[in-house]
């Protein structure tokens, strides 16, 4: 236990509960703001706007999903590189960076198809204006996070925007059974990685040693 760095797990373990409660409060606020701006507006014209505009929040949640979850596996590999060759000074070559991107949207876009339908069809259905404003309430959370250089999840950050879009028009339109399956999953993943990161770890060092 001496090894962990207390102060930076702290940190961690604090954004991973406090980005999809930031997330949820930004979608509440900022659908709110929307519909309070437009509301004299008719429903037949603005959706079309609302349309190409989420294009441009799609944009900035993909480079917001670039900016932060594709740094974790470039911190591993520039970390093990720099423990193999010795080096003084931390740097990502490349190659890494090229590597890690496009295996992240070689992966979002081969697999990702079913965490996007329980997303935006089977958690509450979403509309252009309500996909725009779960979308950039939940990329500026993850934005807000990188500047800090915090980790945290995307999947938090647009799930729980999302979820309080929804929530703003009813409770009813959020199927709060499959909410909380996801949240348990969230619940469980951290003790579950936790135990096999120490599993494979013991193994790896009784192969070694027996080398």
């Amino acid at each position: 236990m001496g090894v962990i760095r207390w102060e930076g797990l702290t940190k961690t373990l604090v954004a991973i509960v406090g980005s999809p409660t930031l997330g949820f409060i930004g979608g509440v606020a900022l659908i709110a703001a929307v519909y309070r701006a437009f509301y004299r507006q008719p429903r037949g014209r603005m959706m079309p706007v609302f349309t190409h505009l989420q294009r441009a929040s799609a944009a900035y949640m993909a480079f917001s999903h670039g900016r932060n979850d594709a740094q974790k596996p470039m911190g591993v590999l520039a970390l093990a590189l720099a423990l193999h060759y010795g080096w003084t000074e931390l740097t990502v070559p490349i190659w890494i960076v090229v590597s890690c991107a496009s295996v992240a949207a070689v992966g979002t876009a081969y697999g990702g198809w079913r965490i996007i339908r329980t997303l935006g069809l089977r958690v509450t259905g979403l509309d252009p204006v309500q996909g725009f404003a779960a979308e950039v309430s939940g990329a500026s959370v993850i934005q807000a996070a990188s500047e800090f250089g915090i980790p945290i999840s995307t999947t938090h950050a647009i799930t729980s925007s999302i979820l309080g879009v929804g929530a703003t028009r009813r409770l009813s339109a959020v199927r709060w059974g499959i909410t909380f399956e996801i949240f348990l999953s969230w619940l469980l993943t951290v003790p579950v990685t936790i135990g096999l990161g120490a599993l494979f770890m013991t193994i790896l060092a009784r192969l070694v040693a027996m080398l």
